[in-house]
């Protein structure tokens, strides 16, 4: 694919190649990312970090990198490349003519007269990761060899030389295998063509990531090399080295690395992209599956960043609804605590009725939906009732107020020094608005589907009313034209912010027509950009339009003036519903930038926020689930639009 492509005058400019990440990840969420010329820049780099359960299921790097030379004549050329301090050693890239990502990523070496590709492939069922180096031209035979960089670590640490660690090893078929720590898997190093492993163990220290030295974080760890893999290959030769948790059949490597070639899916249009991203979130493991929030650090199962993500990743890609009901099953299962009891993201409960008010929508299984997860909804109304949970209470006015001291319990949560950059304590605008939606939704469907008399209906109908009741007079301020974003004890603030269209945007909507029209003036003039919807308003003396700097900066702007992709697809929803397909060159206009930035950040994906200021710089997770989900939710409205139009 043309757009993910890169040469040689980019490649060899580490201030750009370096800035541009490959990622790719299997079904139980282990992954591999590094820079597109192998150099890692981030703790959170590796060529294979798997989740360990034995270790509290987080995930852990097992190798870091593996660096390759190549001995033609006497001479040797290494091909890797590392930054010690504020040198690179040694500088492999240079060597580098070609990067290809399709559909997975094929480096492409010349020394002299000699071609090598190096091809990397995670592979989807098993904790695996195959690299085939092949020897395309050359003037005679030649000799690879190949150095393991292990780590053995949690992927948010970094290791330094020690004495705990074993660094013995066991002869397995076609390799050797090492397991530094207790409690760690074994990592199977083995390669499809006989090897020699010349075993001369060493420490390299002060391999030093150049995006944490940046950011202000340590950045600088030590790294243990056991030894050499040597072996030779003929012009028009390959071989496949095997990093994995299972040792393997060594010889059944290179039909294992074709197998999953040919299984993986081309990609040759927008649509297809996002489908290979949406694919690498969802993470499978027996009759359990999760979403991975983003890549490299997000966690795994997470409840607001499941519940948003969920439609937009399953029904929205590829129509399954059976993998939507599957992965809510297992968050329902897993989180019985932030459901029913307790959250410091207070509105995240609540936004599950919008979620599946879309699986409604597209599957029309409003009665099913109701039956299999009716208790759960009226479960997690119930747990707000006055008394239930300590962060949030609900009022006589039946509005909901949050507060925990120094704490920020909204999806708004960056700290400095330990206190919150947006405490926004009081009544939320955007939680009550999700309270109204799911209040009248589950009255709705308690009506339809429920008893003929029923208790819950009778209970929380009077407190539905009086939502509707004081809700707009809490938030409309008609001197100011726009929806406040929070009331709280102080005085309120004129901040403008994306939390007013949700009331505007959802199903139940708690505010007259002509407010609602008003409240999309205002995220027009001041929210909209072309990467997704300001977190503040540039006019707010707060606002920071760039992401940038250490990490208090970053925290300081990442509510304060980011854009975040997932915030545009209610907004574009909400347009369509009331333009029509007068509004689809507009929604066109407001996404095609994100497919311009694909050769940015990371290679192929799609970020978690960008700068509130043009050009829009990508930032955060350089893989986003959220903002995957809602461009393919944004596509599948536009092709709805598009339908009607003909």
């Amino acid at each position: 694919m043309a757009f993910l492509k890169f040469n040689k005058s980019e490649l060899v400019n580490l201030e750009y190649s370096l800035k541009r990440e490959i990622i790719a990840a299997n079904e139980s969420g282990a992954y591999c990312n590094t820079s597109i010329v192998t150099c890692n820049t981030r703790r959170y780099h590796g060529l294979l970090a798997v989740p360990v359960d034995e270790l509290g299921g987080g995930k852990y790097m097992l190798l870091s990198a593996l660096d390759e030379s190549i001995v033609l004549g006497g001479k040797q050329f290494n091909l890797g490349i590392h930054c010690y301090g504020d040198t690179y050693e040694p500088r492999g890239h240079k060597y580098i003519i070609d990067f290809d990502a399709d559909p997975v990523p094929v480096v492409t070496y010349k020394v002299g007269g000699i071609y090598f590709t190096k091809t990397i492939m995670m592979v989807p069922d098993n904790d695996q990761v195959l690299i085939k180096y092949e020897l395309l031209e050359a003037p005679s035979k030649v000799s690879l060899q190949l150095k393991p960089f292990l780590a053995f670590r949690s992927i948010h640490s970094l290791t330094s030389q020690n004495s705990e660690a074993y660094t013995a090893y066991d002869e397995v078929d076609g390799g050797v295998a090492f397991c530094l720590y207790g409690g760690f898997p074994a990592l199977n190093l083995q390669t499809s063509a006989k090897a020699a492993f010349k075993y001369q163990p060493y420490w390299y220290n002060g391999v030093t990531y150049s995006d944490e030295y940046r950011r202000g974080f340590d950045c600088r760890e030590d790294l243990f090399v056991p030894g050499t893999f040597s072996l030779e290959l003929k012009p028009g030769e390959s071989v496949v080295f095997s990093a994995s948790v299972n040792e393997v059949n060594p010889r059944g490597l290179k039909r294992k690395f074709t197998d999953v070639l040919k299984k993986s899916d081309p990609i040759e249009t927008y649509h297809d992209l996002l489908v290979h991203n949406a694919q690498m979130f969802k993470c499978h493991k027996g009759d359990r599956a999760q979403i991975n929030a983003g890549f490299s650090w997000l966690e795994t199962g997470l409840l607001r960043e499941t519940i948003v993500s969920l439609p937009g990743l399953t029904i929205f890609a590829n129509g399954d609804c059976d993998e939507f009901e599957k992965i809510l099953d297992t968050l329902i299962a897993d989180e019985q605590e932030r459901l029913f009891r307790r959250t410091t993201q207070c509105e995240a409960p609540l936004r599950l009725t919008e979620t599946l008010q879309q699986y409604i929508r597209f599957s029309g299984k409003e009665k099913h939906v109701w039956k299999k997860y009716g208790e759960t909804l009226k479960g997690i109304i119930e747990s707000y009732a006055p008394g239930r949970r300590k962060e949030i209470a609900m009022h006589p006015n039946g509005l909901l107020w949050a507060q925990m001291d120094g704490v920020a319990l909204s999806w708004m949560n960056a700290y400095v020094y330990g206190r919150p950059v947006t405490e926004r304590a009081g009544y939320q605008i955007e939680t009550n608005a999700f309270w109204y939606n799911a209040l009248c939704f589950a009255i709705d469907m308690e009506n339809k589907y429920g008893p003929r008399k029923s208790e819950f209906v009778d209970r929380w109908t009077p407190v539905r009313d009086l939502v509707k009741q004081n809700f707009q007079p809490t938030f409309w301020r008609e001197e100011w034209g726009y929806l406040v974003d929070y009331v709280g004890n102080e005085p309120v603030g004129q901040a403008v912010r994306p939390n007013i269209l949700f009331p505007i945007y959802l199903e139940y909507c708690p505010v007259d027509d002509e407010i609602v029209s008003e409240v999309v003036m205002t995220i027009n003039d001041e929210l909209v950009t072309k990467r997704g919807l300001r977190s503040l308003s540039p006019r707010n003396e707060a606002y920071r339009g760039v992401y940038e700097g250490s990490q208090i900066d970053r925290d300081l702007a990442y509510h304060q003036g980011c854009a975040f992709p997932a915030l545009l697809a209610p907004y574009i929803d909400l347009c369509f519903r009331m333009m029509g397909e007068a509004f689809y060159g507009r929604a066109k206009y407001l996404v095609e930038g994100f497919f311009e930035d694909i050769s940015k950040h990371g290679v192929g994906s799609f970020s978690e926020l960008y700068d509130g200021d043009p050009p829009h710089e990508p930032h955060g997770a350089i893989a986003s689930a959220m903002s995957t989900a809602a461009l393919l939710r944004i596509e599948y409205i536009m092709n709805q639009y598009k339908k009607e139009a003909r």
